[in-house]
């Protein structure tokens, strides 16, 4: 993947899905603490701040002057979207639709790609990730049951949309702006509006100070939020955006997991098939087209 070796992509690739896979439990039981806004607020500050903090040797590449709209577009849709609207989402339809429907976002760069970054969209690339979305769903199949709000589903839509175009727009303004420093402020400013916000909806006195909700706010500091959206931004700005999403079809999947060995959840058939589904997805995006196929495109 462009500037990256095969091996440090790899890494950095399992890296990620395991942070964002195992965030989702974490993040369920401190949840149980916490009002959602102000915990999505207060990590994602959190996490901003402390990446900032050990950026400033490397400060002369904020560029702030020139690069403070980027931070700002970047912060709207990969945080105050994706986050804040994510975690009233979750109040209206069953976690497990709704990740499936967050998990269009590898589907939706896969089509923004192809439209604003002229990437390749080949037949077996669009069958991988509609596969990739059918696995998600049917690892995600047990939490479908409850009460369904056209409001919630909604939500959803803009959750996935919002994280599609944020990606995309991170890649199209990658040459431009470190990806550290992007990591880091479009963190703060966004943690600055949902906590505002929090405030406003929230109320503050209802967060329990217990083991469960400081371990879940440490992590998405420290892993979850700060070192984790520079490894995704590294990853999208070195490679092919719709690859690089590809592998996050396998964050739900690790959540499942996750959920399976720590909270006691089942371990379904449907979690296989979804695990098969992915495998193949994941195959399928990343294959290399053949010489034969690269010559019949040329000659078209």
């Amino acid at each position: 993947m462009g500037q990256l070796s095969r091996t440090k992509t790899t890494v950095l690739i399992t890296f990620l899905v395991v942070v964002w896979g195992v965030a989702w439990p974490i993040y369920k039981i401190a949840l149980a603490y916490t009002p959602p806004l102000l915990f999505a607020g207060m990590r994602t500050l959190l996490g901003g701040l402390f990446l900032a903090v050990l950026l400033l040797p490397k400060r002369k590449l904020l560029r702030w002057k020139e690069n403070r709209s980027i931070y700002l577009i970047s912060s709207i849709f990969n945080v105050v979207i994706f986050y804040g609207v994510q975690s009233i989402g979750l109040r209206y339809i069953p976690a497990g639709l709704f990740s499936v429907i967050v998990y269009l976002q590898p589907i939706l760069i896969g089509i923004f790609a192809w439209l604003w970054l002229g990437e390749s969209m080949t037949a077996l690339k669009v069958i991988g990730l509609i596969l990739g979305f059918f696995g998600v769903a049917a690892v995600s199949s047990e939490g479908f049951t409850g009460h369904i709000s056209g409001l919630g589903i909604v939500l959803a839509l803009v959750t996935a949309v919002g994280w599609a175009v944020g990606t995309i727009y991170s890649k199209k303004v990658g040459h431009r702006v470190d990806a550290m420093w992007l990591s880091a402020f479009q963190c703060i400013i966004g943690g600055i509006i949902l906590t505002g916000s929090g405030f406003v909806y929230e109320n503050w006195s209802e967060i329990i100070w217990n083991v469960p909700y400081v371990f879940g706010l440490v992590f998405g500091v420290v892993l979850g939020i700060s070192t984790a959206w520079v490894v995704y931004f590294t990853l999208v700005k070195a490679g092919d955006a719709s690859k690089v999403a590809s592998y996050t079809f396998l964050v739900p999947l690790i959540s499942v997991f996750s959920g399976t060995l720590f909270l006691g959840e089942p371990f379904t058939v449907s979690l296989l098939i979804g695990l098969l589904l992915i495998a193949v997805s994941i195959y399928l995006v990343n294959r290399k087209p053949s010489v034969s196929m690269k010559q019949n495109r040329e000659t078209a």
